[in-house]
């Protein structure tokens, strides 16, 4: 995420006067300082509004399709009936990339327990913005989001997924890479197909008057494993997609990671993010239904021992609307995603990632 604000303002990186040897400490220190004081800071509103919001990305990375006798019966036949009504079948093999924008709209909702930011119950000012995102096959995208001055960059090369913020830089997602969550919102409906084939049906549920069916994706221990190390370790991260028995179509989202984070010498603190996206205003594009509005609603509940106030919830809101989106954009090439040079030549180390409400 790169925010376009005077450089003075910008926080200052202690590793930039320090060895190679040491920037990795340095850069946890930086990191942690950032993760714990956005939140209490209520001038950083925005700024979490755009790490949290901005570009999570999903819970599994995209695998080949199982054969049909390897995944649920009745997930299968929810795909089945979700691919035929977007009509993204007949697109397999025909799409290699995909163009987006779209606009934004931001808001803090309120902050209960203790911190000294929002108070309990206010409502903050809506931040507007925009996005532009691309994407190419096989596991290649690239997204740039700018609201209210500040800009938000990220993207996946196939083999790397990163980030980059004024406040910590670029680095890379540990882990495999995953498909942007966004991207997911109902505006790739054959990336949706490939992920949720392997979903776990989960029974039915009425949302917001619709009668769904629910479809549930875990990350897998290793790959939770993989985004882990001795200072933030993730523990779960689940998602549930809800499908619309009468059209077939994605109607809503929900997700949720919880992190334990723990400096030596300190007591751990826990971090627990769900994100809740209601999907609507489906369209005809090329033939193929794509979503064109939605709203995001976050919960972000801090606890743990060294919480003097106890329990801490923020709440922050999104809506978005789509207003151009096309497939197989001439031009667009593979140069197009290459990571920044700090991304390349840190991909081999271990690096930091997007394990927290800062995701």
């Amino acid at each position: 995420m790169n925010r376009l604000a005077p450089l003075s303002e910008e926080p200052i990186r202690e590793d930039e006067e320090s060895t190679s040897s040491s920037k990795k400490g340095q850069s946890w220190k930086n990191w942690l300082k950032t993760h714990f004081s956005l939140v209490f800071n209520k001038k950083s509103d925005l700024k979490i509004l755009l790490s949290v919001l901005g570009c999570p990305l999903f819970p599994v990375s995209v695998h080949p399709k199982l054969p049909i006798n390897e995944v649920s019966s009745s997930a299968q036949y929810i795909i089945q009936h979700f691919t035929a009504a977007t009509g993204c079948r007949k697109l397999e093999g025909g799409v290699k990339n995909i163009f987006t924008t779209g606009k934004v709209s931001m808001a803090m909702v309120d902050e209960l327990g203790g911190s000294p930011g929002l108070a309990a119950g206010s409502t903050g000012e809506a931040q507007k913005g925009c996005f532009v995102m691309w994407q190419m096959v096989p596991n290649k995208w690239l997204i740039e989001l700018v609201v209210n001055g500040q800009k938000v960059v990220a993207g996946s090369d196939g083999n790397v997924a990163w980030r980059h913020t004024p406040w910590l830089g670029a680095h890379a997602a540990k882990g495999g890479v995953r498909p942007l969550r966004r991207a997911l919102q109902g505006l790739d409906p054959m990336t949706i197909s490939g992920v949720f084939s392997q979903a776990q049906y989960m029974g039915e549920k009425c949302m917001s008057g619709t009668d769904c069916f629910i479809l549930k994706l875990s990350a897998d221990q290793a790959d939770l494993a993989d985004r882990s190390d001795t200072t933030a370790e993730m523990i779960k991260h689940v998602i549930f997609g809800y499908f619309s028995q009468r059209s077939g179509l994605l109607v809503y989202l929900e997700d949720s990671y919880l992190t334990r984070i723990q400096t030596p010498g300190t007591y751990p603190t826990y971090w627990e993010t769900t994100i809740a996206t209601r999907i609507e205003d489906y369209r005809t594009v090329e033939g193929v239904m794509i979503a064109h509005s939605g709203q995001s609603s976050v919960m972000i509940t801090r606890f743990g021992d060294n919480l003097k106030a106890g329990l801490s919830i923020t709440r922050m809101e999104e809506t978005w609307a789509i207003d151009d989106f096309a497939f197989n954009v001439a031009g667009l090439s593979m140069d197009c995603f290459i990571p920044p040079r700090e991304v390349q030549k840190d991909n081999s180390q271990e690096d930091l990632d997007w394990r927290s409400t800062l995701h």
